[in-house]
């Protein structure tokens, strides 16, 4: 269902000009905050460091993100959405809220609160399996 999800949302961010990797990294830095490190926001996505740097390039040259000088670690970078990053993050937030009513369209509070459950319940079953092959 996530893969189908994202799929949706893709196509209705297609106007927008944003790749998948683009908007997911505002979104990322939007949510976690001002100034976090390049190290981090790369775990948060899942994706190796290489990758991330040719992406935070683009977004820069874009105006879109700053880098700046970790202030607790010399070769460490901060991260910042610059104004326009905020105005393109909350483009993508408010089609991605269309996207969620359309897709929820017919279900009930109840039913997504029970759905919820049941995936925190897969979640924490699926880290516990995790944990024991460790």
């Amino acid at each position: 269902m996530a893969h189908r999800w994202r799929r949706v949302l893709d196509e209705s961010l297609r106007p927008t000009g944003l790749s998948q990797s683009t908007w997911r990294t505002l979104f990322h830095l939007n949510h976690m905050g001002d100034g976090i490190l390049q190290k981090d926001l790369a775990i948060a996505i899942g994706i190796e460091g290489p990758s991330l740097v040719r992406l935070l390039d683009n977004l820069e040259k874009d105006g879109l993100i700053e880098r700046r000088a970790a202030a607790n670690d010399r070769r460490g970078k901060t991260l910042h959405l610059t104004a326009e990053g905020r105005a393109r993050n909350n483009e993508v937030m408010a089609i991605a809220d269309e996207v969620r009513a359309q897709l929820l369209e017919g279900s009930t509070d109840t039913e997504i609160r029970t759905c919820l459950a049941v995936f925190d319940r897969l979640r924490a079953n699926a880290e516990t399996k995790i944990g024991e092959a460790e």
